[in-house]
């Protein structure tokens, strides 16, 4: 009979984020590591495209362990609105920007007056000093001008818009994918640490930290998590101490009682989003043996 085998994944970073339900105003993040996020993570490493079958990939257990389970942080953000410069092209082809800027130049002449002449208040201004409030700078549903002809975006204006994302602040994961076939994870592991594409936590503006693959161990994801030591903080080179208790949630190959379903299996990444299945996991109390391995990486 085969035994399963279970590859360890350090998750650690200033910043990490694993979206559930996000949408552009508000990008919430799981607590944990999702399976979904680590699959892509792997596939990403392996050089997979966007649409590509997952294959046995798909089929390893997912096990996280909540070493440091870090701490919410909520950065908020206002997207368009203020001022944007006007390039001097922007001006000889659309005649609505040049006549705004005209417009904006007499305001300024006039209030100007008193203190210096109209003329040197017309003076032009040097190039990207043009600026106009609210008016947005990219270009957005380009048509031709009825009046000039020229291309032109139809969309000149944009109120600001209010989002928030949310983060894990010192998080660290360990994450256990566990299969019978032990050259599959292998070949994991040599992607995550020489991987194809580049590779972020949950959100592009997330980078890891410091080694992922940490090795492959014999046995089930409950044993290997209760078996190693937690992950070293920074600035520690040493493991947590022994007998710590910490939650670590594993996937059920089947529906069980006391087992809870999670719409987290990953199917496809398709490029206009990913596809999700069904899949049951259940949380675990794990306490950490005496005679836990240690750790020889860097924090």
């Amino acid at each position: 009979m085969t035994r399963p085998h279970v590859l360890l994944i350090r998750l650690a970073a200033p910043l990490q984020s694993w979206g559930l339900s996000s949408r552009f105003a508000r990008r919430d993040t799981h607590t944990r590591p999702t399976k979904s996020g680590v699959i892509g993570l792997c596939a990403a490493a392996l050089g997979l495209e966007r649409g590509e079958p997952l294959g046995e990939l798909a089929t390893v257990l997912f096990g996280v362990r909540a070493d440091r389970p870090g701490t919410p942080l909520r950065d908020y953000h206002t997207v368009g609105g203020g001022k944007f410069p006007i390039r001097p092209r922007d001006l000889a082809t659309d005649h609505r920007r040049a006549a705004a800027v005209e417009a904006a130049r007499e305001a300024a002449a006039g209030t100007a007056e008193g203190t210096v002449t109209a003329a040197a208040a017309r003076t032009p201004e040097p190039f990207g000093r043009h600026g106009l409030e609210s008016w947005y700078g990219a270009p957005k549903l380009i048509a031709a001008d009825p009046v000039s002809g020229a291309l032109v975006p139809g969309q000149v204006r944009r109120n600001a818009m209010i989002t928030e994302r949310w983060y894990l602040a010192d998080a660290a994961f360990l994450v256990g994918l566990e299969h019978d076939d032990r050259a599959l994870l292998e070949r994991v592991a040599h992607a995550l640490e020489h991987p194809k594409r580049l590779l972020w936590l949950g959100r592009k503006s997330c980078p890891p930290s410091g080694d992922l693959a940490l090795g492959i161990v014999l046995g089930d994801l409950k044993g290997v998590f209760g078996t190693t030591s937690l992950l070293p903080a920074s600035g520690d080179a040493t493991a947590s101490a022994t007998g710590e208790r910490t939650w670590a949630w594993i996937e059920s190959p089947r529906p069980l009682p006391g087992v809870a379903p999670v719409h987290d299996q990953p199917v496809r990444f398709d490029a206009d989003g990913p596809v999700h299945g069904l899949r049951w996991e259940t949380r675990h109390r794990i306490t950490i043996a005496p005679h836990a391995s240690e750790w020889d990486i860097i924090p």
